[in-house]
């Protein structure tokens, strides 16, 4: 069972998120902003996976990927980017920054597992 940090401020996102996570079986912890993900992440919470939007007020989704890249801890942190932005160039730029998958909303329940499977299996599989 892994620990997923969802950084997303819009409920709905956030609740169907959170279900198709916990669904699979993980604990899933949300933040409303990516700030408080930030925040979290660094106070040692043992996640395994970051689920975020890019959109957010405070701190937003590239914010948090530039901060958590530049922190030798969280170079191969797994991040997935669910956004409504659809623009190849956009993608790109969001995987060069650092992002581990991207992910377009509405959420697909089956992609997003896929996803969340990829990444941990990275981080627990033998190679």
């Amino acid at each position: 069972m892994a620990k997923i940090l969802i950084a997303e401020d819009d409920r709905i996102s956030q609740k169907l998120a959170a279900k198709i996570v916990e669904e699979m079986g993980h604990n899933v912890f949300i933040s409303p902003h990516g700030k408080h993900a930030y925040e979290a992440l660094t106070a040692g919470n043992d996640f395994d996976l970051l689920l975020t939007d890019i959109m957010m007020p405070e701190m937003d989704g590239q914010q948090l990927i530039k901060t958590l890249r530049g922190d030798q801890q969280f170079m191969d942190f797994p991040i997935i980017i669910m956004s409504a932005v659809v623009g190849m160039s956009e993608i790109t730029n969001l995987l060069k920054l650092g992002a581990t998958l991207f992910l377009a909303k509405p959420l697909d329940r089956a992609e997003l597992q896929n996803y969340i499977r990829r990444c941990l299996c990275k981080r627990e599989c033998p190679a």
